[in-house]
């Protein structure tokens, strides 16, 4: 916090910008943390608080401008990559989808205050060919909402930040051994978790080849095909494979009970 605080003061706005836009893309920065310093610094004059406001709307929005736009034309990929850096992806992805389902454009009102959601939240509008000006509309009072949230709180508790870092200053060495600690036992929770998901890639895959050759064989009647695809990429009138049955992915623990136990089920995606 010490550091921030400094780095803030220092080098005013191009640092606030920096890390929010950094945030929004995907990298892992604290922007709230900045802003929320931001926000303690104008209460002493050194920044403006308008100007704090305007700098950290704009530099958000325009991280998800381009994820935006890279989502826009790349698809789902772009949201495999993003996920791949989560423990996991699977349930990185059809979160996101889930929430844009339930709550369309209103997601991105609030998608920034989740973890997870607010990375995912731009690309995922963008493939789903949801309107730039609708973007632009949503994610923008949401940016508006986060900044003004973190910006405010900073300026009201100023003083009780000011205190809290001249505490962290006096503790010296021990804060210094706390944060250690806890950041590994952070890395050491995350590597668990990854391994335990890393289950997820032994997950049995048949090339479309090949299942195409099954379709037209004797073993064809044995056989169920499933379509799992999130919203956005399925719709009633979307082209699919000839017999297929639709699955809603949001759904699996009630749709997995109407499936047969005597057949092959196979199942496919984006």
């Amino acid at each position: 916090m010490n550091d921030l605080l400094s780095s803030i003061s220092h080098h005013g706005y191009l640092f606030l910008a920096v890390v929010c836009f950094a945030e929004a893309v995907g990298l892992p920065l604290p922007a709230a943390l900045a802003i929320l310093t931001a926000g303690a610094v104008t209460a002493y004059g050194d920044l403006h608080l308008y100007f704090v406001l305007g700098v950290g709307v704009v530099a958000m929005v325009a991280g998800d401008v381009l994820l935006y736009f890279m989502g826009r034309f790349s698809g789902w990929a772009l949201l495999g990559l993003l996920c791949r850096l989560s423990a996991n992806p699977e349930t990185c992805i059809l979160r996101s989808a889930e929430y844009f389902y339930r709550r369309g454009k209103q997601t991105l009102l609030f998608a920034k205050f989740i973890p997870g959601i607010n990375t995912m939240s731009p690309p995922l509008a963008g493939s789903m060919k949801m309107g730039l000006g609708d973007f632009l509309q949503f994610d923008s009072l949401g940016a508006i909402f986060y900044v003004g949230a973190y910006a405010l709180a900073g300026y009201l508790f100023s003083d009780a930040l000011r205190a809290i870092m001249r505490g962290l200053r006096s503790a010296g060495f021990a804060a210094e051994v706390i944060f250690g600690i806890g950041l590994v036992v952070y890395v050491g929770y995350r590597i668990w978790v990854y391994r335990k998901y890393r289950l997820l890639d032994v997950i049995p895959r048949i090339p479309a080849e090949e299942l195409a050759r099954k379709l037209t064989s004797e073993a064809a009647h044995n056989m169920l095909i499933a379509d799992v695809r999130s919203h956005g990429y399925y719709d009633a009138d979307s082209e699919r494979i000839a017999g297929s049955i639709r699955i809603e992915p949001n759904n699996l623990v009630e749709e997995i009970k109407s499936l047969p136990k005597d057949q092959e089920i196979y199942l496919y995606c984006t």
